[in-house]
């Protein structure tokens, strides 16, 4: 529903709108983010309007802009819209320190900082450029941008940490989770994607953990992206199976797998594209079971331990996903198509 107003024939937009085009008397306009102008939001749907190749034009109305203020001066406005991107990694590991670097090659200038429990990586984090901040111990304002990668392993009371991290965003661009696919009830090696129901509470400490955790951020506006098991060539589930050598678990198990790269990309791609209160998952698509990727890793040559096989004859099974709605609402693409490409390929 839109509330009418005479203003420059506008209607207020109750919806918040993460982008406005900022359009003077003098026939252009000029795109900048919202925080610049806290004022009042409108959108235009008539004719006449001098900005040319928008259907919809969204107008920002504040002090600055009337008939004697032809725009912003071009320095102010750029440091303005760089301000804008600042982003918190609240737990800078392998993930959070990759979408760090991503999110400044895209936004030039923005201020990346990675807030931790200890100052023991800190040195590393200012050595790519991140500013490093000891939780409860620093004075920072609220970011635009918050990405909660920490896991948790590293807390007594995980939604508690996800409600602290939400105070520390202010709003204006997105809130996002790093959760896992785990939430999904699907075990019996059957299909799974973003519309399969969950886990229900109250049946696993582990999903209980994890499903308080997101209602804490969606609660808030905030978004959760589910990832499946994440991996590099030395880190992830076939490192842990190949140093363990004999590995008691069934070997028809299916397992979904996304590299970090690719987890990075498509963090990135959701806080850039603006997602808000929704629910995404990220995998490769191409599930395959614990028989099968340490097939691969055997077979590929390439690693030096050798594994001896699982011996497991029970259990739970796992799920194949697949994440095509994510790809069609975002347009991401992994870069690693598969593991079994990965190996071959880069490993």
């Amino acid at each position: 529903m839109e509330l009418s107003s005479s203003l420059f024939g506008c209607s207020i937009s109750p919806e918040p709108v993460t982008k406005v085009f900022i359009a003077s008397f003098h026939g252009y306009c000029r795109l900048i983010s919202t925080p610049i102008f806290p004022a009042n939001v409108f959108s235009y749907k008539g004719p006449g309007f001098p900005c040319r190749a928008q259907s919809r034009v969204v107008v920002a109305c504040s002090g600055l802009m009337t008939s004697s203020y032809p725009a912003i001066a071009k320095d102010q406005e750029d440091a303005a819209i760089v301000k804008s991107k600042d982003l918190l990694v609240v737990g800078p590991g392998v993930l959070g320190k990759l979408v760090a670097g991503l999110w400044m090659k895209e936004f030039t200038g923005s201020h990346v900082a990675g807030q931790t429990l200890t100052t023991n990586h800190h040195e590393e984090l200012k050595a790519v450029g991140i500013k490093p901040l000891l939780k409860g111990n620093h004075n920072e304002k609220p970011f635009p941008f918050v990405l909660f990668c920490a896991p948790p392993s590293g807390s007594q009371d995980y939604a508690g940490e996800l409600r602290l991290a939400s105070q520390l965003w202010n709003g204006e661009g997105v809130f996002l989770f790093t959760s896992s696919s785990a939430v999904y009830d699907c075990m019996d090696n059957g299909d799974c994607d973003e519309n399969t129901p969950i886990v229900p509470l109250g049946r696993s400490p582990r999903t209980d953990v994890i499903l308080t955790a997101e209602k804490e951020v969606l609660k808030v506006g905030g978004t959760v992206v589910r990832l499946a098991g994440l991996y590099t060539r030395d880190r992830g589930a076939h490192i842990y199976w190949l140093k363990r050598g004999t590995v008691d678990s069934r070997p028809d198990h299916i397992v979904n797998l996304i590299h970090y790269e690719d987890a990075a990309s498509l963090c990135v791609t959701i806080m850039k594209k603006g997602f808000r209160n929704d629910v995404f998952m990220g995998c490769d698509n191409h599930p395959l079971s614990r028989h099968e990727i340490m097939d691969i890793i055997t077979e590929s040559g390439k690693f030096g331990d050798k594994f001896q096989g699982f011996t497991g004859t029970d259990g739970p099974l796992g799920k194949k996903m697949n994440c095509n709605r994510t790809r069609e609402m975002t347009g991401w693409q992994p870069r690693h198509a598969s593991f079994a490409e990965f190996v071959r390929m880069e490993a």
